[in-house]
């Protein structure tokens, strides 16, 4: 969704959104010869099963549009709890009541799986869950919810994956896994457009930052997974993210060069957008990079042809991709 970070935002967020020193040398004293600083060697992450990711995708859409106040909703949502407990997580379920652009009251859950939750240091990756309740950018069917297979299927693809690796190999970080729901319920194109419209998506994000799943939760960072299955995406360095997080963004990026990825991992800065790693960031206290398909060198610039269309399906989804995002995530977490 193209959803750029205004000045008012800016504003509102800032009001409160939602309820070693060197010492002198002697120089009488002899030269003391340092060793070099040591390159920390780098580790081998565990090997990205991209089939597995695709197998989590394609059972997400299997269940249909994962609206909220839907049946299909409801069903998805619990087979990725039992998913996550499954790979040996810590589950805990964080149901709300948010009120959408319309005025109509959704009923959400936001969901957790803790690895290691007894560890004090930890990294949280999150991606949204639910699915657009219109194809507002289609022309035909515009009113009928979409698949939805990369606008929220593929991060949640790629983050079971991770957990499902993560419950077979040790891992010294504490890594929390979080899916957020209703971030895609945001006002559709053909409403009357707005700045305040811009505060109608993330609203699962919004309410954890007011309610997080834990009291005083924090982490080093984040990382946001948003559309990260399609062929040939292009990963350019997201404008929030270089305004909380840019060494966060530095961290991701260069593992991704460094396993060369650097054909999807661009480094051009696209322009700020409001997405729930801005609420995250600012309100969550969490610097969070997103690793978003925002097309900047091909036209038209945007979120790919099939964005918030009936073409968001599986027949966009690229293991290729799954295997490139995956396994840059692995690398950063085994590197940390």
């Amino acid at each position: 969704m193209e959803k750029r970070l205004s000045r008012f935002l800016q504003i509102v967020l800032l009001a409160g959104l939602c309820l070693g020193t060197v010492g002198c040398e002697d120089a009488s004293k002899p030269e003391i010869k340092r060793s070099p600083k040591q390159t920390p060697k780098h580790i081998d992450a565990p090997s990205f099963v991209a089939d597995s990711a695709y197998s989590f995708i394609a059972k997400q859409v299997e269940f249909g549009p994962r609206v909220p106040n839907s049946a299909s909703h409801i069903a998805c949502g619990d087979w990725i709890v039992g998913e996550l407990h499954r790979h040996g997580a810590q589950v805990i379920e964080q149901p709300g009541r948010v009120r959408a652009y319309d005025g109509n009251i959704l009923t959400i859950r936001n969901i957790v799986g803790q690895f290691r939750p007894e560890a004090s240091e930890r990294v949280m990756l999150y991606a949204h869950w639910d699915t657009r309740p219109f194809a507002d950018k289609d022309t035909i069917r515009m009113r009928e919810p979409i698949d939805g297979a990369n606008d929220g299927g593929s991060g949640v693809g790629v983050l079971l994956e991770v957990a499902r690796i993560l419950g077979q190999d040790s891992l010294d970080l504490g890594v929390d896994i979080i899916f957020f729901d209703a971030e895609d319920y945001g006002t559709p194109e053909w409403e009357e457009k707005g700045q305040s419209n811009m505060l109608t998506w993330c609203l699962g994000s919004q309410f954890w930052v007011n309610q997080p799943h834990q009291v005083g939760y924090q982490a080093k960072y984040g990382i946001l997974l948003d559309m990260v299955g399609a062929e040939d995406a292009v990963f350019n360095r997201e404008g929030t993210s270089m305004a909380y997080a840019p060494a966060t963004v530095n961290k991701v990026w260069k593992a991704a060069e460094k396993l060369g990825f650097g054909s999807y991992f661009k480094n051009e800065v696209t322009p700020q957008t409001v997405d729930d790693n801005l609420f995250v960031s600012e309100l969550g206290g969490i610097p969070s990079a997103n690793i978003v398909h925002y097309q900047m060198q091909i036209l038209p610039m945007g979120y790919g042809p099939f964005h918030h269309t009936h073409a968001d399906n599986m027949d966009v989804i690229s293991k290729k991709t799954l295997h490139a995002v995956g396994s840059t995530v692995l690398d950063v977490l085994w590197n940390d």
